[in-house]
């Protein structure tokens, strides 16, 4: 029994010591992260209407997206969202219908993947609002 557990043990060690070999085909190599993208949209909001802008993420990683501004009435309450682009529509996935200026919007993307943002009217506008989105992506 003290043998077999000898035995064992060393069979443990030589595989262990085996994977630490720099000349193995198979180590994973790590690579460097990619930098983040930053990208400001600017449009204008009607009263019932939308805007959506569309950005490709290059790699899999976090996605933020601020409201950094809506003018002229700062207080003014929209709706703010991301989502996938499928090349016609964008499919909001993450969503504040209750969104003000600084709402920051935050996800994580699985791959490369085309992707959009949308600031919409809930029925909360008196008059057009004037918008500003900085989105963070990989």
């Amino acid at each position: 029994m003290f043998r077999s557990l000898l035995r064992l043990m060393s069979l443990v060690a030589v595989t262990l010591t085996a994977g630490c070999n720099t000349n193995n085909p198979f180590a994973v190599t790590p690579t460097a992260p990619t930098d983040p993208v930053t990208a400001t949209f600017t449009g204008r909001v009607t009263l019932n209407g939308a805007s959506t802008h569309t950005f490709t993420s290059s790699a899999p990683g976090r996605v933020v997206a601020t409201l950094t501004s809506l003018t002229p009435d700062a207080t003014a309450v929209a709706g703010f969202a991301m989502g996938e682009w499928t090349g016609i529509a964008c499919v909001e996935r993450i969503a504040n219908d209750t969104a003000v200026q600084s709402t920051v919007l935050t996800g994580n993307v699985s791959a490369a993947a085309p992707l959009c943002i949308r600031v919409r009217d809930v029925g909360r506008f008196t008059d057009p609002v004037d918008y500003e989105v900085t989105v963070v992506y990989p």
